[in-house]
């Protein structure tokens, strides 16, 4: 005679007279309830609609059971989600509300899962220059395209023109750990890595390049500022661009450009024997009130420099005389905008220092989204990577721009709203008819997901 069978059971100490006990037998449970918001702020500025048209698949649309936006919105959602790594989505694609998110539910083989798995997205990223000529690599990206989607989701998130942008630009260490194409010994970082480029305008980003380290930090930031200066006259004609970087991107070749095309700068200038010739006066005046008060004391000077070979002409430079720590602290800045933009003291401590917020920006993506995760064998899929990452970025920050203002995770990183408003577990329950996501009762941030699914519905294209 058969036996009935019994769900295993776990019995732990029990608590007020009541047994505990525990099993695997909850049904369709899912620990990223929140990712939902995350396809409603999809909604709200078209993201992974052009992310696709960015891309080909020549792929036969008769055999294909992952269309390539369900591809990309599995990659670019994960990373948000915290996945970092591909091998995640052999259990990320059974999960029913990522499958909703997306909206694939059911797959069309009964052996596949709704979404993809490590080997399918594995493709995707490897996919090939020229399509065709590979058996498994079928998919391409343009690069350009991807390029000109940042510019125009920010353009499209700011709306009317404003008076005067600043683009800030800083390159960061990416550090790999085997053989990859283009990996070199940095030795300020003191390891093997990558250089890439990041520049944004305040929390947006506009683009995020992967280069070789064996370069000068400034390596083809021409080029870039170029494309996306262009990109951003061609809608907004009159706007004032202010360049703003530390001392690895005071060169000629783009202080120059900048000269021409009527973009101003604010760059770090690294300090020599002849710039610090120029402040001993002032040096001397802070030593002696540091001295004095047993506090930091500083001054401020300005006045036309240039190198002996390196530059074209004159430039106004900006210098700090401090003295801190009994010792002194020069620092430097060149700059194309006049006194009329602010006096010395103005455009270091209110223009300059606010630069440091854009490394917050590159942590978010480093350290909370992966971006730093390049071991791929290839420049072309690590780049792709970066890519993949820096969505999941301009994705969570326009959650936070459209939907958090008003609570208090307006300013919060990309990692605390991870674990505060998309991290949370729920009973999915599948019918016929619908999907119903029953989140936990205990959620402490109900407040803010009820505003911020209001706020989203409000901004839905």
């Amino acid at each position: 005679m058969q036996t009935e069978c019994i769900p295993e059971l776990f019995e732990f100490a029990p608590v007020d007279h009541r047994r505990v006990e525990a099993g695997f037998d909850g049904g369709h449970v899912t620990s990223d309830a929140g990712v939902l918001l995350l396809a409603r702020t999809d909604r709200a500025i078209g993201l992974l609609d052009r992310f696709a048209w960015c891309f080909r698949d020549v792929r036969l649309s008769a055999l294909v059971e992952h269309p390539l936006r369900v591809l990309l919105a599995q990659r670019v959602m994960g990373i948000a989600l915290g996945y970092e790594d591909l091998v995640d989505h052999d259990h990320l694609r059974h999960d029913p509300a990522l499958a909703a998110a997306i909206g694939k539910m059911e797959a069309k083989r009964e052996d596949c899962a709704a979404l993809a798995g490590k080997s399918t997205l594995n493709r995707l990223e490897h996919g090939a220059a020229r399509l065709g000529l590979s058996r498994y690599h079928k998919i391409g990206h343009d690069p350009k395209a991807i390029e000109r989607l940042f510019v125009d989701l920010f353009l499209e998130a700011e709306g009317q023109a404003p008076d005067r942008i600043i683009l800030d630009l800083d390159a960061t260490d990416d550090p790999v750990h085997g053989h990859q194409e283009g990996r070199f010994f940095h030795g300020y970082y003191d390891c093997y890595c990558y250089l890439p480029l990041y520049i944004f305008c305040g929390r947006h980003l506009l683009a995020a390049k992967l280069r070789r380290s064996n370069i000068d930090a400034s390596a083809g930031s021409r080029e870039e500022i170029e494309r996306i200066v262009g990109q951003i006259r061609a809608r907004w004609h009159k706007v004032r661009i202010l360049l703003r970087a530390d001392s690895g991107f005071a060169r000629e070749e783009l202080m120059a450009w900048c000269d021409a095309a009527d973009v101003d700068y604010l760059f770090g200038l690294q300090r020599n024997t002849r710039l610090v010739a120029e402040i001993e006066a002032e040096l001397a005046e802070a030593a002696a009130e540091s001295q004095e008060t047993g506090k930091p004391a500083r001054r401020f000077k300005e006045f036309l420099w240039s190198t002996r070979d390196s530059w074209s002409r004159q430039r106004r430079v900006i210098a700090k005389a401090e003295y801190t720590r009994s010792e002194a602290n020069p620092r430097f800045l060149v700059t194309s905008l006049t006194i009329e933009a602010g006096d010395a003291r103005t455009l270091y401590e209110d223009i300059y220092c606010a630069r440091g917020e854009m490394e917050n920006r590159i942590k978010e993506c480093q350290l909370d989204l992966f971006a730093d995760r390049t071991s791929a064998a290839t420049m072309r899929a690590n780049q792709l990577r970066l890519w993949f990452a820096s969505m999941a970025y301009v994705l969570l920050e326009a959650l936070r721009r459209i939907a958090l203002k008003a609570t208090q995770f307006a300013d919060a990183t990309c990692g605390t709203i991870r674990r505060a408003l998309l991290k949370i577990g729920a009973l999915v329950r599948l019918s016929v008819r619908r999907v119903k996501i029953a989140m936990a009762s205990a959620f402490p941030y109900q407040d803010e997901y009820r505003s911020a699914y209001v706020l989203l519905g409000q901004a839905v294209r």
